[in-house]
Formats: structure tokens, C-alpha cells, sequence
């Protein structure tokens, strides 16, 4: 069972920006931040590219000239970059849209700003997902409360496996948040299985600049 990467790279930064403005730093995308040597879109990158899953698929929207420019040289060789069209679309819609450019039979669905997610962790998510009872009716997901299976699907994200063509007939014609959709999943009688982090800073995406600091430290 072959298994790929969705990053979504899409958003509008709109509360980074305005943490930036009002600390009167120059306004950069959070995505192109410093973070370890590196930035922290190449950062999240390349911890995918290090796990267990065949392909890599950038999807960008929202200041894509800005990223591209700044990772497309290191990266275009390694990963394949889609753009939302439109841009002002929601996550569910720039997830679809990268899904629909894999052939894998599972995805690997991670958010752009999660530099601290490990490949450890990303391996992990792929091995309960492929070796569970049924892998085409369980998602298996970085845990936000509980770990092992979970009687609930309030408050999860991303980073999580699931089976592809499953998942894209859920957020084909949505134009929404995630976590609706999973909960929408869990009705529907999936398995979901929390994966424990490997340590606190892998449960904070980068939202604001105080996260950006956090995760710096």
C-alpha cells in the first residue's frame, strides 16, 4: 500500500500578520521564518521527505510568489508544487486539491507551519495506519487529548494518515475547516488512533508570533 504527502502551504498568515504589525517587525510570511538553519516550510519539508512516504505535493495559495521564491530552487527536484485557483479557499478545498494529484492509496496529510513534527512521528502515523485491522477505515492522527483509540474526534487536525480516495469523497464539494470533516468521519464509523507526540512543541502549529517563539527555543 503506497503512501504519499499532502502538505498544505495555502493560508492567509492574516494572524501573523497582525502580531507583526502591532510588534512593528517586518511583515514575512510565517512560512519563510528562520527556524533551525533553515525556514520553517523547508523545515516541515524535509521531515517528510526523511519518513516512509513515497511523494511529496506542496499546495500554495496565499503568497505562493513569496514561497516559491524563497524554496522553490532547494525544492523543485524533490516535491511537487500545485496552486489553489482561487486562492481564497479553505483547507479542505487546498487539501482535495493536492490529494487529487497523487495516485498513492494513502496520504499523509501535514500543514506547512508543524516544523516541529518529527519524522519519527510521521513514521509512526504511517505504520498504525498501515498495519491496523482495516487501513481503508481508520485514520490515524497526532493526538490532542486522548492516545490509542479515540472515542472522539473534537479538536483534531493535521498531522494524520488516512486512506485517500475515502477521504477526498469527504471534502470534495467542502469548503471548510478540518475538523468538521473528521468529525463527519468519525460518525460515519472510522477508526481514529491518537499517535502521543514525541515531545510538547510537536502539538503547536505556528498561528502566532509567540508560537514562533516558543517553538524557537
Amino acid at each position: 500500500m503506497s503512501v504519499s504527502t499532502v502538505i498544505t502551504a495555502a493560508g492567509k498568515n492574516s494572524r501573523m500578520r497582525k502580531d507583526q504589525i502591532s510588534r512593528g517587525i517586518e511583515l514575512t510570511n510565517k512560512l519563510i521564518l528562520p527556524f533551525n538553519g533553515k525556514t520553517v516550510i523547508e523545515t516541515t519539508i524535509d521531515n517528510a521527505l526523511s519518513s516512509n512516504a513515497d511523494e511529496c505535493i506542496v499546495v500554495l495559495g496565499h503568497y505562493a510568489s513569496e514561497i516559491k521564491e524563497a524554496i522553490f530552487d532547494n525544492y523543485k527536484d524533490k516535491v511537487k508544487f500545485v496552486e489553489n485557483n482561487p486562492v481564497d479557499v479553505g483547507l479542505s478545498t487546498s487539501l482535495y486539491h493536492g490529494l487529487s494529484k497523487l495516485t498513492s492509496d494513502f496520504a499523509l496529510c501535514i500543514t506547512a507551519d508543524q516544523p516541529t513534527v518529527t519524522t519519527e512521528t510521521f513514521n509512526r502515523l504511517i505504520e498504525v495506519s498501515q498495519k491496523s485491522d482495516d487501513p481503508y477505515r481508520t485514520i490515524s492522527i497526532l493526538r490532542r487529548r486522548k492516545t490509542g483509540l479515540l472515542d472522539t474526534a473534537e479538536g483534531l487536525g493535521m498531522p494524520f494518515v488516512a486512506p485517500r480516495e475515502n477521504l477526498m469523497g469527504y471534502l470534495e464539494n467542502e469548503n471548510d475547516n478540518l475538523n468538521p470533516i473528521l468529525r463527519k468521519i468519525f460518525d460515519d464509523g472510522y477508526v481514529f488512533y491518537g499517535i502521543k507526540e514525541k515531545n510538547e512543541k510537536e502539538l503547536l502549529n505556528i498561528n502566532h508570533y509567540d508560537d514562533y517563539l516558543i517553538l524557537l527555543d
